[in-house]
């Protein structure tokens, strides 16, 4: 009997020990289960669609290049484009965001055209997504313009600076020195004026064009600070600055700084004139330098020097301060089902959309360019770089840009009619204090 009960109890242990190794099996088997899903998920084919502008050449195939080279090196994340015009564009994001149907990645610009799509939450906020050195990776205040109420949302991939271009053949021909201050710049279109050589090529027609003279003389009246303020609400247009910058512009239009049709001219037809060496100066943006490069009709090509815009005598604004700052950025839909990976794809897009920039002469970098052979860049972007963006004190975006909607509409007619002297420059500001801060 004791052998016999010795035999169960063995007999009982070993079932014992059976019972509990199948249960540590099963539940292994299930955790092996659990992580098969869970790398199966991970490694899930997805597409995240980006929205995008780039329907010039040679920036549209250059676009489609850099896209191709992230899909080959992401098989599982893959980037597909949908590509827009400018005007066309606008209104296409704002239908698509105000409907909940933005896309993951989306161009846009800095400032006030993107402010309501942050205010409405449907944008993506980055910062924790940029402490990876990011940060360190972009041209210092590249972050400004897409900064709302101290938070981030977007990544910036170009910029923009406001230029005086020179024909130094022109220049020297007449024996006129490049103006560094406003009283030399009056000179300067009296001089070309007498001598039958048209001043400056305006093209206000299109009206944003005229809108860069005039900002530009109330950063050097006003500065930065006070710009921004007087942009943002916090300070009056109907400031003493603002006037005065309205008085200057029309003082150009009185020495007859402009051709007698420049109100019916286009920036294109403006640009031409320039480029054919029939005007002395041409003020505009970075991207205007394009223009200049690439047309091969160009008669200016290597004749141009670019510089900052002459100081005003009295003016509270910084000699080095310019129109421009980041402008171009990509934004990430608060919406998106992949954010990480948008997120990550969109700083990729960011990077490689500043150095093509530069490159092609179509914008400023946003991000360091040290990786750029300096020998591939167009001349005339390295001036732009080195002679107004190199230890600028500060800039302001266009007015356009930084204001929305029917505020920068309204700031750019009231500028065309100062052009057309229909208005003076007191009522110039009070219109602007009245209609766009409404006091």
């Amino acid at each position: 009997m004791k052998g016999f009960k010795k035999l169960m109890l063995i007999v009982l242990s070993l079932l014992l020990v059976l019972s509990a190794s199948a249960c540590s099996s099963n539940n292994l088997s299930k955790s092996n289960t659990s992580n098969s899903s869970k790398t199966s998920s991970s490694s899930k084919k997805i597409t995240l669609t980006f929205w995008n502008l780039f329907t010039g050449e040679p920036a549209k195939t250059k676009v489609k290049e850099i896209i191709d080279q992230w899909n080959k090196e992401n098989p599982n994340v893959q980037i597909v484009e949908s590509v827009t015009e400018n005007d066309a564009y606008k209104t296409k994001i704002k239908a698509a965001i105000a409907a909940n149907e933005a896309p993951d990645i989306f161009q846009t610009w800095a400032g006030g055209f993107s402010q309501p799509f942050v205010e409405a939450g449907k944008v993506l906020q980055l910062d924790s997504y940029l402490n990876d050195g990011t940060k360190d990776q972009l041209l210092p205040g590249s972050f400004d313009n897409v900064t709302y109420n101290g938070k981030i949302y977007g990544i910036p991939f170009d910029q923009q600076a406001s230029v005086l271009y020179i024909n130094k053949e022109l220049f020297d021909k007449y024996n006129v020195k490049v103006p560094t201050t406003f009283s030399e710049l009056i000179d300067a279109i009296k001089t070309f004026k007498s001598k039958g050589v048209t001043p400056f090529a305006l093209g206000e027609k299109d009206e944003w064009p005229g809108m860069w003279y005039y900002d530009m003389i109330a950063l050097r009246e006003g500065g930065v600070q006070l710009t921004r303020d007087a942009l943002n609400g916090k300070a009056s247009f109907d400031n003493q600055a603002f006037t005065d910058a309205a008085q200057k512009l029309q003082d150009m239009v009185n020495a007859g700084a402009f051709d007698s049709g420049f109100m019916g001219l286009t920036r294109d037809e403006a640009t031409a004139e320039f480029n054919q060496g029939k005007a002395a100066m041409y003020f505009g943006g970075n991207f205007d330098a394009a223009a200049f490069v690439s047309d091969p009709s160009s008669l200016v090509k290597g004749k141009i020097e670019a510089v900052r815009f002459p100081t005003i005598e009295g003016g509270k604004g910084d000699p080095t301060e310019y129109i421009g700052g980041t402008v171009g950025a990509l934004m990430v839909s608060a919406n998106s089902k992949y954010k990480d990976e948008a997120v990550r794809a969109a700083k990729y897009l960011a990077k490689q959309l500043s150095d093509m920039d530069y490159l092609i002469a179509t914008g400023l970098p946003a991000w360091k360019y040290d990786n750029i052979d300096q020998s591939k860049v167009d001349p005339l972007e390295i001036q732009i770089m080195n002679n107004i963006v190199a230890n600028a004190k500060g800039s302001v975006p266009a007015w356009d840009i930084y204001l929305s909607g029917d505020a920068a509409q309204t700031h750019k007619d009231l500028v065309a009619q100062l052009f057309a002297k229909q208005i003076t420059p007191e009522e110039y500001s009070k219109q602007m204090q009245q209609k766009i801060n409404g006091k």
